[in-house]
């Protein structure tokens, strides 16, 4: 554990400092560079924003054709959230100073929230379209899903605004001077839900129930990283709430790689192929994939 604090504390990982450091003096460029978490912390998570926006961006023309040609409503639906969280995300990338800025709390935790549950959100939503069969279109299908997603978000966020709004602990504010062991609690709750639910499709894709999960192994390889991002991210938390500095900077790593890198990888897994592949051409891919995930096997014997 010694060497895990001084790893922590080291000056070139990224940092979790406290809202009441004496750097909040300097000014939003001042503090974006030099407070907080750090340049690297900041500077990884804007670029890969914005990165992932211009992408989007970029491609806008080609995919709103594609959405148009196939009026596949849940599609059209996710590409719309899709939109919406990635632009939350990057204002909140943007906004890291607020955190560590004095009468920047409320509107900080705000914003958190909302980026948050949107993530959340398209997590639900992507399992949820993914176990209903390969790009279903049906007005129902969306509804459902929909549905079921909603319900989810809406108790988290309720749950998280009653913790920040009504019993004041600070979600989203981490403080390395005074740990709030209520508020790594929730965290490992939380974290342990998410790993529970990943660790279980894991384990049917590689058990004799894998038949009712779609044959897809893009689908099989963004369960595998989800389950190691929420169970390192579920370590980090446990770490924290029994004190562990070590615990804090574990956890900075993993919200860094999970706003950085989670809409890109959502995106590979369930809308590239969409946009990307023609429509006499896509069947054939899917059953290429099916046969290398072994789904055919049986006829053979």
């Amino acid at each position: 554990m010694r060497v895990l604090g001084e790893i922590a504390e080291s000056p070139f990982v990224l940092s979790r400092l406290s809202p009441n450091s004496t750097t909040a003096g300097r000014g939003f460029i001042g503090g974006w560079v030099g407070k907080c978490h750090g340049f690297l912390h900041n500077t990884v998570l804007v670029v890969a924003a914005i990165l992932f926006v211009a992408y989007l961006a970029y491609e806008a023309k080609k995919s709103l054709s594609k959405l148009s040609n196939r009026r596949s409503y849940i599609m059209i639906a996710y590409y719309g959230c899709l939109w919406l969280v990635s632009l939350l995300n990057l204002a909140w990338c943007c906004l890291q100073a607020w955190e560590c800025t004095p009468g920047k709390e409320v509107v900080w935790n705000v914003l958190t929230l909302f980026t948050t549950s949107g993530m959340l959100f398209l997590e639900v939503s992507l399992v949820a379209f993914l176990f209903q069969g390969n790009y279903a279109s049906g007005a129902e299908a969306l509804t459902r899903t929909f549905l079921i997603s909603g319900l989810v978000i809406g108790f988290d966020l309720l749950l998280k605004a009653i913790y920040l709004f009504g019993f004041g602990v600070q979600l989203f504010i981490d403080n390395n001077e005074h740990i709030q062991k209520v508020k790594w609690g929730l965290w490992v709750i939380h974290k342990l839900l998410l790993a529970a639910i990943y660790g279980m499709i894991f384990f049917m894709y590689n058990s004799k129930w894998r038949e009712r999960l779609p044959a897809r192994p893009a689908f099989y390889k963004y369960i595998t990283c989800m389950l190691a991002l929420n169970g390192l991210s579920l370590f980090a938390c446990t770490l924290a709430a029994n004190g562990a500095h070590f615990g804090l900077w574990l956890y900075g790593i993993t919200s860094v790689c999970y706003h950085a890198f989670y809409l890109p990888l959502l995106y590979v897994t369930f809308l590239a192929d969409f946009f990307q592949e023609e429509d006499l051409n896509l069947e054939n891919v899917y059953y290429s994939e099916m046969k290398d995930a072994g789904f055919f096997d049986a006829d053979w014997e």
